[in-house]
């Protein structure tokens, strides 16, 4: 036999093999247009658009209310439709939203256009680490972390691209930079049309008999919620699980970290600490440069449902630190407040790659496999929320001073500990839900 060829060993390194490699292809170049169009997204609608600011915030606050219906409508569809064509479609959708937008100008119509771009944005979130839960078996949270480099990467690299093209500073090339945006989800199509449809048990066992049902769900080595309970003829639903809707629950506030990194840090950092604002764009560079080195590395915090739970105890500890250290900013010299400032971009960074580690493997063995697709969409719920809330969180931490920012480390460092008493081990490796009842200690 010869020797493997340089693809062969790429493919025996990332989780899910050709099918895996492929996915990470559509995640990168989907990134890319994202970088194109989330650097200009405003520019855009200013200069080519002629819109105001009001009518840009308008926009923006009603496309993303409108897209927190995309993670569970799109999970709840990929339990009953095959997976590759959906996110295709989903994909053309987005392609075309973006595309619709160099049509008008119109506010009303700006507002129906983005909003359907926004909501495949979500559902194409949701699916895509659908995807990948189901090509990468036991190793989805290695796969999910190497998924998350390619987006950062991709996304600098959109970015940077946006910005040498912005020194023309013309409408045309606002313009192109949104079809550039576009032909990114109609590349991210194309490549989806190379992988194979993953196994799914929700549609294996909506088409078997109850004995092949029990085969499709051991197939698939995925814990059930509950081994003892009997086995229902339909697929349970997410709406009715109370404490999976518990635990999504406390992922929201567990996304905190994100309105930190793009609210919280920069406006404290300007407002009340010494520290040079040329730091701010430093501390957010940090962020996705220790996001690309190590997201990797972190994804044995979440190697199996146990690690992933004791891993809990480490976030607490960087949610407090990230805390206590911005609280800490606003005193001494300059030289202090940056020191401070980058030892918590440190910290919530590193609570942003342990959690994100945490929570794929979690939110995953949790859910029944026959009904994943519409678990995993609540689960998306977590982030969109937090996207609606967290700015109003971090705000409030940065209006009540120092007190405010160790009380939100405290508090994200108390949920973490909620979470952990909320996620039990069985006893045998396996994972289940504690209930949530009002006599419970």
């Amino acid at each position: 036999m010869g020797k493997p060829t340089w693809r062969t060993a790429l493919s025996d390194r990332i989780p899910g093999g050709r099918d895996g490699r492929r996915m990470l292809t559509v995640t990168f170049v989907d990134r890319i247009g994202s970088g194109l169009w989330g650097a200009t997204a405003t520019l855009y609608f200013t200069y080519a658009a002629g819109l105001s600011t009001a009518e840009i915030g308008a926009l923006l606050a009603v496309s993303g209310s409108v897209g927190i219906a995309g993670p569970p409508l799109g999970g709840l569809l990929a339990d009953r439709v095959p997976l590759r064509p959906l996110l295709i479609i989903v994909q053309l959708v987005r392609a075309v939203a973006s595309l619709a937008l160099l049509t008008t100008t119109d506010l009303g119509l700006l507002l129906a256009i983005t909003s359907v771009g926004s909501l495949g944005d979500r559902a194409a979130s949701v699916l895509t680490k659908l995807y990948a839960t189901r090509v990468a078996g036991s190793e989805r949270v290695r796969y999910q972390a190497i998924s998350r480099t390619a987006m950062n990467v991709g996304w600098a690299v959109g970015g940077l691209a946006a910005a040498a093209a912005l020194t023309g500073g013309t409408v045309t090339v606002y313009r192109w930079l949104l079809i550039g945006d576009a032909l990114s989800f109609l590349a991210s199509a194309l490549f989806t049309l190379g992988c194979a449809e993953p196994p799914s048990a929700a549609r294996i066992a909506a088409k078997s008999t109850p004995a092949l049902k029990e085969s499709a769900e051991s197939a698939l080595n995925e814990p059930t919620p509950d081994e003892s309970a009997p086995r229902k003829t339909t697929a349970p639903s997410p709406w009715r699980d109370r404490r999976y809707l518990t635990y999504t629950a406390s992922e929201a506030v567990l996304f905190l970290d994100d309105s930190v990194f793009k609210i919280g840090l920069p406006l404290w950092a300007v407002t009340a600490t010494n520290a040079p604002h040329q730091l701010v764009p430093l501390l957010l560079v940090l962020n996705n440069v220790l996001v690309v080195l190590f997201q990797v590395p972190f994804a044995r915090f979440g190697a199996t449902p146990r690690t992933a739970r004791t891993s809990l105890w480490p976030l607490a500890g960087a949610f407090l630190l990230g805390g206590a250290a911005l609280a800490a900013s606003t005193v001494g010299a300059p030289w202090f407040a940056a020191v401070t400032l980058v030892l918590a971009a440190t910290a919530f960074t590193v609570a942003e790659m342990l959690h994100a580690t945490i929570s794929w493997e979690l939110s995953v063995v949790l859910a029944p496999p026959t009904a994943q697709g519409a678990y995993l969409g609540v689960h998306g719920l977590a982030q969109a929320v937090q996207r609606s809330a967290g700015p109003l969180a971090v705000t409030a931490a940065i209006a009540a001073g120092p007190l405010g920012w160790l009380g939100l480390g405290a508090g994200l460092a108390a949920m973490c500990g909620a979470q952990h008493h909320l996620v039990r081990d069985r006893g045998d490796g396996a994972l289940s839900v504690a209930p949530v009842t009002v006599s419970e200690h």
